[in-house]
């Protein structure tokens, strides 16, 4: 069987999954269209500022519309964020005092925010928010993929300020979480504890269901604007989303107490972020069924993959065990031939600032590193798994995986 024949296999068999991701963004695309014409956007919304930024009516219009789409009562969006796990830090930082404790739900969180924590208990990395006297400790997911209720309420201190919660999969071989999946912790929390924030890492989420984890009662939201909810467009940023209360203590420490969101100017045009976001119910469509497509190949061919092609999808990750590092990095390489920027450059493993192994990353995107755009990559560890992330348009991701079955073909490492 060829590449194309897998693929026209694979299409045939998803198509009542492609329908139902079309009536999501569909509804999505209703929600982000109703905010824009609530809140009045014009072009004036785009003008650019400079200096303080003081009265930026582009900037404050954005974020009250963030801020009515994840349900929530303030936003923090700007370009001055570098990327989401700066947007983690900031709020990690904004939301603890040092003597406080952090708790992390879902795991060991995504290596990037790793040296943030200070989760390694051998070193103490300058400017961690354990040199700066916060403590962490984590609980594990339940073997079904699900928040472990009994386990949080037994490891939580009197000190323990914010609890973290990691919405994607990360590189763990484990389910990502649903917005839903939140309620029952946040209920036990703003019960049991009022005085302990629910802090969701949502990146790679953003309209890939029809509500946002802050819809389920948790306090902040926190993500990157070159993944979901920039819609391949916008060229950097970060953003939270959350309690008036919370929100308002980050700012402060983003820019400085006292100020907080009152200065931030932004001397180019705040369109690309209006235009991404009104965008992103599309992209993320696109997107999903590019991972599924990639699912649907994979398990045909015998290998494992999460999630399956036919389960409910919570983020726009697609993880396929690869089982050799050969496949690993010929998949990558495969998806980095298929980009329309730096196709000629053939992605090795390398040693990344911020992670644990050496990592092979195919990314030849438009924005630098943006997740959004078709992109994958895994470390270089048994059971040596892609993760799979993005595509603008699901034609470029069909081609995309055409090319990566072709170049895996070719070098041996799958048998068509």
């Amino acid at each position: 069987m060829t590449a194309s024949e897998r693929i026209a296999q694979a299409e045939k068999e998803l198509a009542p999954i492609f329908e139902d991701i079309d009536q999501r963004e569909l509804l999505n695309t209703a929600r982000v269209l109703d905010a824009f014409r609530a809140h009045g956007v014009a072009l004036r919304h785009f003008a650019p500022s400079t200096g303080y930024g003081y009265d930026d009516t582009g900037r404050d219009t954005l974020a009250e519309i963030w801020a009515d789409l994840f349900g929530a009562e303030a936003a923090i969006v700007r370009p001055q964020i570098a990327s989401g796990t700066a947007a983690l830090s900031a709020t990690l930082f904004g939301l603890t005092l040092p003597g406080d404790h952090i708790l992390s739900v879902t795991g060991l969180p995504y290596d990037t925010l790793r040296d943030v924590l200070g989760t390694d208990p051998d070193r103490t990395p300058p400017g961690s928010l354990k040199e700066h006297g916060r403590t962490y400790s984590q609980t594990e997911l339940t073997p079904d993929g699900k928040i472990d209720l009994a386990a949080v309420e037994a490891a939580i201190r009197p000190e323990t300020r914010l609890v973290i919660a990691q919405r994607s999969r990360g590189y763990a071989w484990r389910p990502s979480l649903m917005p839903e999946a939140f309620a029952p912790l946040a209920e036990m929390l703003h019960e049991r504890h009022p005085g302990i924030l629910l802090m969701v890492d949502n990146c790679y989420g953003e309209f890939v269901r029809e509500k946002e984890p802050t819809h389920y009662g948790a306090d902040v939201c926190v993500g990157s604007l070159i993944k979901n909810p920039g819609g391949g467009i916008a060229p950097t940023g970060g953003y939270m989303a959350g309690k008036k209360e919370a929100i308002e203590r980050i700012a402060w420490h983003l820019t400085a107490p006292g100020i907080g969101l009152e200065v931030g100017s932004y001397a180019a045009s705040w369109q690309p972020f209006y235009q991404g976001l009104f965008m992103a119910p599309h992209t993320v469509a696109q997107a999903l069924k590019t991972a599924i497509l990639a699912a649907r190949i994979f398990e045909n061919l015998g290998l494992k993959t999460t999630p399956g092609a036919f389960e409910p999808r919570a983020d726009i990750i697609q993880a396929i065990m690869l089982e050799t590092p050969e496949r690993l990095v010929r998949f990558c390489q495969g998806i980095q031939m298929a980009s329309p920027v730096d196709a000629m450059a053939l992605p090795e493993p390398w040693d990344m600032p911020g992670y644990q192994e050496l990592v092979v990353m195919a990314a030849g995107t438009f924005v630098a590193g943006a997740s959004i755009e078709l992109s994958a990559d895994g470390p270089m560890r048994a059971p040596y798994t892609a993760y799979m992330q993005g595509g603008l348009t699901y034609s470029h991701g069909r081609l995309a995986m055409e090319m990566a079955l072709e170049h895996m073909a070719n070098g041996g490492a799958i048998a068509l």
